[in-house]
C-alpha cells in the first residue's frame, strides 16, 4: 500500500512540473491602426473607384458622391459674390456722369417748385393778414410750401452726396459685405470638394459599406481599412519573463505561416489589466500574475507591409 502511494505522488509531481515549463518562444500578432473614412455631408454614391482588398496611396480617389444641396448653396454664394462686388465697385468709384446729370435735373425741378410755392405763400400770407383769404386757404398753401421745401432739401442732399462721392463708411460697409460673400463662397467650394472621398495615407481597403445609388449620411463610415505605415508586432509575457526583454533592443520575429523572418525594435513595455488582452494561444499564467505587453516596430516597414493584419507571429 505504501509503494502505491509513493508511485502516485511521484507521477503527480512529474505531471505538475511539466505544466509550468516555460518555452523560449512567445506567440503574438501583427497589428495595425484601423482607419474609417466617412462623408461630412449627406449625398448619394455616384461611383466607387476601388474594391475590397485593394491597397491605396495618399491622394487616391476612392468614391464620388452627389451633393445637390451643396451645389445649390454654391450657386447662391456665387450670385451673392457678384452682387456684393458690384456694390463695392460702385461705392468705390462713385456716381457716373449720367447719374449726376439725372440728380441735377431733378434738383432743378424741385427748386422751381419750391420757389413757386414760396411766392404763392408770400402772396397768400399778405392777403391773409388783410383778411382777404380764409384760414383754410392759408393752411393749404402753407402745407404745399412745407412739402416743396422737404422735397428740395432731400434732392439737394442727394445731389451733394453724388457730387462729392460716397462716404468712407459706406465704402467700408460695401467692402465688408463683399468679403463676407467671398467667405461664404469659399465655404461652399470646400463643401463641394468633399464629394470626393480621398485616401489620407497608404492603407488597405477591408470593407466598403455602401454601393452605387445608396445614400451616405454625415459621419457614416464608407470605408474601413488598415494603415500600412502603422504595422507593429504585439506580444504578451508574464512577470517571470519580462526580465528577458529590454526597450531599444532588436529581436527576431518569425511568421510561421509565411516562412519569413523580421527584425523588430522593442519600443514599449506596459502592464495589461485584463487577461482578455493576452495574445498567446496556450496561456499558462497563474492567477494574480502580472501580464505585460511588448510592442515592437519592424525595422523594414516595406517588408512588414506584406503581412496580413492579426496574423500570428513568434518572438524568438
Amino acid at each position: 500500500m505504501k509503494k502505491e502511494f509513493h508511485l502516485i505522488a511521484i507521477l503527480l509531481f512529474a505531471f505538475g512540473c511539466s505544466e509550468v515549463t516555460i518555452t523560449d518562444n512567445v506567440n503574438g500578432k501583427v497589428k495595425r491602426d484601423v482607419l474609417t473614412l466617412a462623408s461630412k455631408y449627406p449625398g448619394k454614391v455616384i461611383e466607387k473607384y476601388i474594391n475590397e482588398g485593394d491597397v491605396v496611396n495618399p491622394g487616391d480617389t476612392l468614391m464620388k458622391l452627389d451633393f445637390p444641396e451643396v451645389e445649390a448653396k454654391l450657386s447662391q454664394a456665387e450670385g451673392a459674390v457678384s452682387a456684393a462686388k458690384a456694390q463695392y465697385e460702385m461705392a468705390l468709384k462713385g456716381a457716373t456722369s449720367d447719374e449726376l446729370a439725372q440728380v441735377s435735373a431733378k434738383l432743378d425741378a424741385v427748386t422751381e417748385q419750391y420757389h413757386f410755392a414760396q411766392k404763392s405763400f408770400d402772396r397768400i400770407d399778405a392777403m391773409h393778414k388783410d383778411s382777404l383769404v380764409s384760414d383754410q386757404k392759408y393752411d393749404e398753401v402753407s402745407m404745399k410750401l412745407q412739402s416743396a421745401k422737404s422735397q428740395y432739401e432731400g434732392v439737394l442732399a442727394k445731389y451733394n452726396q453724388v457730387k462729392t462721392g460716397v462716404r468712407n463708411e459706406k465704402i467700408r460697409m460695401a467692402l465688408g459685405t463683399y468679403e463676407q460673400a467671398k467667405g461664404a463662397l469659399m465655404e461652399a467650394n470646400v463643401a463641394y470638394d468633399e464629394r470626393y472621398i480621398i485616401a489620407p495615407q497608404k492603407m488597405t481597403i477591408e470593407t466598403i459599406t455602401l454601393k452605387e445609388g445608396e445614400l451616405a449620411l454625415p459621419g457614416y463610415g464608407l470605408f474601413t481599412g488598415y494603415d500600412l505605415n502603422s504595422t507593429f508586432f504585439r506580444f504578451t509575457v508574464t512577470e517571470k519573463e519580462i526580465k528577458n526583454y529590454k526597450k531599444g533592443a532588436i529581436y527576431t520575429i518569425e511568421s510561421p505561416f509565411t516562412d519569413t523572418e523580421y527584425q523588430g525594435t522593442l519600443i514599449a513595455i506596459k502592464q495589461l489589466n485584463s487577461y482578455a488582452d493576452i495574445t498567446t494561444a496556450f496561456p499558462d499564467y497563474e492567477l494574480g500574475e502580472a501580464i505585460y505587453e511588448l510592442k515592437l516596430i519592424p525595422n523594414d516597414i516595406a517588408k512588414s507591409n506584406e503581412l496580413y493584419a492579426n496574423i500570428s507571429v513568434v518572438l524568438r
